[in-house]
């Protein structure tokens, strides 16, 4: 018998060391062709001849530490791992004999005589490998008891909040060591002691929690018994089915199987098929999807008159016929331009869809903006002036194929932990990396890191900083001279290249503004531009600036320059934020853009939504969400619509944003919780989760991933359905029996998505867009051949600093950012177990500022602005500059966004949270606006709970 399954298309799991060269090979009698460097135990598999394993599993290199793979080869002496064996031409292997049963039985015989005998009671019990490969080798006695040595009464360590690790189950067939340094990257576990004394060690034998481990659970899938097990297993037991979906948190947009027992999830289990993640997760997506069934979750619609009132709980009806005879009365009032919406990058693209279809059929305006506003809006400027295309270039696998990874103003370990776990493979398979932030980032500490440079730059001068680069690819010779002719408008680019040539863009000139040293700077240069593929990452620290969409376009120059746009391993590769940011954008959640960043002005592209639609649509820019607070105060925009967003909480200038939300006559938020923003609201319509809904995110890489209902909405609306009532009640009608047939009309509609559809969705796994008749299976790759506004377009990037300066009265620099257990305003992640790693916002400064001001660790610190003041702890550090101070915005009370500017993007009114001046002092007290916010917030919770009696003299006594 002789089988040809090789299939190069396939993934097989961890890459074996294999050539493109094929071999045949006997296995058991049957010949099998397979590429050379293929393991003997992969062979036999692809043959469909299973070998009994214990250390060995798909996603992990070949140990060959359990001996339960043992084979027999002809010619060859002992019995050789199958796992670590790799096939030769015409080699001849036995899998099954009497020799290798008895074989393996002794094995398996020397694990169970160290290992409890608690089947029955095991958490494990029906899922675990221990138990299944006993069974499959015919052990049916032990014959050494627990006599002598064992591990038995070794301590259980439970100190981890999501699972357990009882030392008194495990075989250390190092699968979880493997699994920490392999695919995670972290090495936080080791193998300690030797023979006998042999145990899986956490740290310097530390227990988990106070260890490097960072809770993303590739160990404990990875383990083979209930050594390592998460605790909600423990507690309810193995699930009974599962459905597979995608996380909502950040842009990496991992694949999950929601694995359940009846509509409760037991378990959210990375999902090995999911081409974002390739069955690897991290602490958020793992574990922290408890806020989904919160006590605190809004179960029913409410209403009240005034924000002084108790909230009413009331029926859907009620609540929607309430909130459209407002909407209606306002705009009656004050004009059809006196009401908008916002939607969210935390809903599924069909409903950010439907909500900006209501604003401008609905509401007959084009009013509507997304909170991509604040974090993404300049690199959907940027990119669409360069490269004419609003979305990163390449997939995340790209990064695999990178010689030089320069990272610019992004801390992808902590805000995009699966892709960062992906880059530091890379890094530790021999990629450069250069790093371009004020602060020390994670993956700066990368193990086995060959080389790195460290580019630690002021806050406010990132477009100094890649002129600079630039500056010395152009006049030292290393651009791709060859490329920018082929592929890039060369009147732009001469016009560039005479404004960069210019000396005042040197390493040296520009030396005093940036701090980064002249040398630094033209190694960094050289080290990218000579690279066979370069590639450059980006975050918040590159948008998030009063040049944001100056840098887009500097960083999209430097690219072109050298060449490295149009294949793998290089690009111009944002990284989103939130779970569906590029998808809200492309669904035209925009008041310039139509879904498909199709120009409200563009009278074709208007008539055919007109058409489709039926209604006529303005083809004038609305408001933006800066725009709507201001013209609220003014007194001008009376009503608004938020789905699934705490501006509140997120948007600059906390006085400003809730002196706006106070000025509105109607506030709608749609909501999971009673957040920030829904303090101030007159209705309160409850959200749906993740695990509520049908839909689809399209992640940081263009990827369209289905959204798989696995639980009913608890309030008994999915999102897009909520939306569609309010439609109705406002006189336009909607009408959708499923969220497949939104996407069909958003495929109808918008180019980049006419071969978008969930039948081709479950059929492909995913599509990256455009996915049309050219690419009917999607674009991995962009740019390719062309662009999509035929050639490149270079743009003069004149660096110029931003307003926010510091004095003797600020004399340091304020920066934000996120950490790895927490997402965003935290309004989800401090609602589960996640709280343990990071449960109040601090300030990280450093050293030297410390001991200037006398500040010791834990200090309360009063932190002023020119906008307002906060009280945090400190937390002394080196991972800041001397000059720089830094805090993330998780806790509503923390009260960061009240001390940030109203400076923004000159181009799109991103604002400019990364730059804020500031000074420092210890403190004794809360701030003033603490001490009023918990006021605030404890009177709305006696709202919500409707204990009003004393609310009015309580507001007034405020």
């Amino acid at each position: 018998m002789r089988i040809e399954t090789f299939n190069p298309n396939k993934d097989y799991g961890t890459p074996a060391r294999v050539s493109e060269k094929l071999v045949t090979v006997e296995i058991d009698g049957v010949e099998i062709t397979v590429p050379e460097g293929t393991s003997v135990m992969r062979a036999a598999s692809l043959a469909n001849i299973n070998i009994p394993k214990l250390c060995a599993t798909d996603n992990l290199e070949s140990f060959g530490s359990c001996r339960l793979c043992a084979v027999q080869i002809e010619g060859r002496r002992g019995y050789p791992a199958s796992c670590t064996t790799t096939v030769d031409e015409g080699m001849k292997v036995t899998t099954q004999n009497s020799k290798l049963a008895k074989l393996r039985r002794n094995v398996m015989e020397l694990y169970i005589s160290d290992h409890p005998l608690d089947c029955l009671t095991c958490p494990a019990n029906g899922n675990c490998e221990l138990q299944d490969m006993a069974g499959d080798v015919g052990l049916r006695e032990v014959r050494y008891g627990y006599q002598g040595e064992n591990h038995l009464d070794s301590e259980k360590d439970n100190s981890n909040p999501y699972f357990s690790f009882d030392p008194s189950k495990c075989i250390v067939c190092s699968r979880c060591v493997r699994a920490c340094e392999e695919v995670q990257g972290t090495f936080a576990l080791t193998i300690d002691g030797r023979g006998f004394d042999s145990k899986v060690a956490a740290g310097q034998n530390e227990d988990f929690m106070d260890s490097e481990c960072v809770s993303c659970g590739a160990c404990v899938q990875a383990c083979p018994t209930s050594t390592l097990m998460e605790k909600s297993i423990i507690e309810m037991g193995q699930p009974e089915h599962s459905v597979v979906t995608t996380c909502a948190y950040c842009g990496v947009g991992c694949s999950f199987k929601a694995e359940m027992k009846g509509d409760k999830v037991v378990r959210m289990v990375p999902y090995k098929g999911g081409d974002a993640n390739h069955g690897h997760s991290c602490v958020k997506g793992r574990f922290a999807f408890g806020y989904a069934t919160h006590k605190d979750r809004i179960k029913a619609p409410m209403i009240r008159e005034s924000i002084t009132d108790p909230w009413q709980e009331v029926s859907w009806e009620e609540a929607i016929n309430f909130a459209a005879t407002r909407l209606k009365g306002i705009q009656a009032k004050y004009g059809r331009e006196s009401v908008g919406g916002i939607t969210s990058s935390r809903c599924t693209n069909e409903e950010s869809y439907l909500v900006q279809k209501l604003v401008r059929a609905a509401f007959g305006n084009n009013n509507t903006d997304t909170c991509a506003r604040v974090c993404h809006s300049p690199t959907g400027y940027g990119l669409k002036v360069t490269m004419g295309e609003s979305a990163g270039t390449q997939n995340f696998d790209s990064v695999m194929k990178s010689d030089v990874i320069m990272v610019i103003g992004a801390n992808p370990t902590d805000a995009h932990p699966v892709f960062g776990s992906m880059m530091r493979r890379r890094l530790r398979e021999g990629a450069d990396l250069i790093v371009a932030d004020p602060r020390h980032i994670d993956l700066l500490k990368t193990p086995h890191l060959k080389k790195a440079q460290h580019l630690a730059l002021r806050p406010g001068s990132n477009v100094a900083l890649v002129n600079a680069i630039a500056h010395v690819v152009v006049t030292e010779g290393l651009e791709d001279r060859a490329f920018v002719e082929k592929r890039c408008d060369m009147e732009s680019y001469e016009k560039w290249r005479e404004f960069i040539r210019d000396e005042r863009h040197s390493p040296e000139a520009v030396e005093a503004t940036t701090g980064v040293a002249a040398d630094k700077v033209r190694q960094a240069a050289r080290t990218y531009a000579t690279a066979k593929n370069g590639a450059i990452y980006y975050g918040l620290g590159v948008t998030e600036h009063s040049q944001g969409s100056t840098m887009v376009m500097g960083i999209a120059n430097l690219a072109m320059a050298t060449g490295n746009i149009g294949r793998e391993g290089v690009g111009v590769n944002p990284l989103r934020g939130q779970n569906n940011v590029q998808g809200s954008c492309d669904m035209g959640s925009f008041p310039h853009e139509l879904p498909g960043y199709q120009h409200v002005s563009d009278d074709t592209a208007r008539a055919h939504f007109e058409s489709v639609w039926g209604v006529k649509l303005d083809n004038e820019p609305g408001l933006r969400i800066p725009n709507m607070f201001d013209s609220a105060i003014a007194g001008e925009f009376k009503a608004l619509y938020v789905q699934g967003e705490d501006i509140a909480q997120s948007d600059p200038g906390t006085q400003h944003v809730e002196k706006a939300l106070r000025s509105l006559e109607c506030l709608i938020v749609q909501d999971l919780f009673l957040n920030e923003t829904a303090k101030f609201a007159h209705v309160l319509l409850p959200g749906s989760s993740f695990l509520e809904k049908n839909g689809t995110f399209t992640n940081a890489e263009r990827r369209i991933n289905r959204v798989r209902k696995v639980m009913p909405p608890i309030a008994g609306k999915e999102d897009w359905e909520i939306t569609v009532d309010l439609s109705n009640a406002l006189g336009y009608p909607m009408h959708y029996n499923h969220p497949s047939e939104i996407m069909d009309e958003i495929a109808s509609l918008t180019p980049t998505f006419t071969g978008v559809n969930y039948d081709r969705l479950d059929e492909l796994g995913s599509i990256q867009w455009p996915c049309n008749d050219e690419n009917p299976v999607g674009m991995p790759t962009m740019h390719v051949d062309d662009f999509p506004i035929g050639k490149g377009r270079f743009s003069v990037t004149e660096y110029v600093a931003t307003d926010e300066r510091t004095n003797s009265r600020f004399p340091l620099l304020l920066t934000t950012g996120r950490i790895l257990s927490q997402y965003n305003v935290g309004a989800q992640t401090r609602r589960t177990e996640n709280q343990a790693w990071h449960n109040e916002d601090v300030l990280d400064i450093h050293p030297s500022d410390a001991e200037v001001r006398g500040i010791k660790e834990n200090d309360w610190l009063g932190i002023t602005s020119r906008a307002g003041q906060t009280v945090l702890r400190a937390r002394i550090t080196d991972k800041v500059l001397p000059g720089v101070v830094y805090t993330t915005f998780h806790h509503p009370g923390s009260g960061a966004n009240v001390i940030t500017t109203d400076n923004s993007d000159w181009a799109t009114n991103c604002p400019e949270y990364k730059v804020t001046a500031v000074q420092v002092e210890r403190v004794s007290q809360p701030s003033e606006w603490q001490q009023n916010f918990k006021s605030f917030e404890a009177l709305q919770m006696k709202l919500l709970k409707g204990a009003a009696d004393t609310a009015h003299s309580e507001v007034e006594a405020e």
